[in-house]
């Protein structure tokens, strides 16, 4: 995902309209951000499979997997992968390309698996959504259940420090006709994108809202969760992590 992208209450129960679960399921999401590098996507898993020396029919789970392009790519290197998302309609979408080695089930990330992987990928900042901050070391929690012995996850966020530092508060991004009228700022510990447009006479607005946890913020908290930080990454080619300039913070634990 994006930078700044994600956030919204959810409800137990009967669902609300929270930002994460309306948004993400709008076309217009996927028109907004339709221009996005796939290719360095591509390229960042291929490092990290190869870093963690995953066997031939590892079986990875892609948590917050949104329509599964990612999941498609990780099983056709070979990998028995499983793709879950919170939105149903993400799942509809992703359950077109199912098959033997690549599966995809509606699915809560604060919920353990009952089964367990040999690798767990977050990827491109789909953590920190949830108004409750407790959520996100629950959702961490989650992760390590999920994990088999000898298993590895990894968590790919945003840089807080460099996308704070290069922040543009206000542009406009014209895609297939349509004027997004974007605003970011930071508020309570939160990085926000407001998106504003018209498209058929009807006017929209939507908030995406991310938690800015920075390094030292995921250490507490998976010290908290019994976790181990084993390598940090700034980039997708798996470069050292430099607070100030790296694009990303990568991180790989068990």
């Amino acid at each position: 995902m994006s930078e700044e992208q994600k956030s919204t209450t959810i409800n137990q129960g009967e669902p609300a309209p929270t930002w994460f679960s309306s948004w993400f399921d709008t076309p217009y999401y996927h028109i907004l951000y339709k221009e996005r590098n796939y290719r360095e996507a591509q390229l960042f898993m291929d490092n990290i499979t190869h870093y963690l020396n995953l066997p031939e029919k590892a079986k990875v789970l892609d948590l917050a997997c949104g329509k599964g392009r990612h999941s498609i790519y990780l099983s056709q290197l070979g990998f028995d992968v499983l793709g879950a998302d919170l939105s149903e309609n993400s799942i509809a979408e992703a359950n077109k390309n199912a098959n033997t080695n690549l599966h995809f089930k509606v699915h809560d990330m604060r919920e353990p698996f009952e089964e367990k992987y040999d690798a767990i990928f977050n990827l491109f900042t789909s953590f920190g959504y949830f108004e409750n901050d407790e959520d996100n070391l629950t959702t961490l929690k989650a992760i390590k259940e999920s994990l088999s012995e000898y298993g590895f996850a990894v968590i790919d966020f945003m840089n807080v420090t460099q996308v704070l530092s290069t922040l543009v508060p206000e542009e406009t991004k014209t895609v297939e006709g349509i004027d997004f009228h974007l605003k970011r700022y930071l508020k309570d510990g939160h990085i926000y994108k407001e998106i504003d447009f018209e498209d058929k006479g009807q006017k929209f607005h939507y908030t995406e809202k991310v938690k800015a946890l920075t390094l030292q913020d995921f250490e507490t908290m998976m010290e908290e969760a019994g976790i181990y930080l084993l390598d940090i990454f700034g980039d997708y080619k798996l470069k050292k992590f430099y607070k100030n300039d790296s694009e990303r913070l990568i991180m790989i634990f068990k």
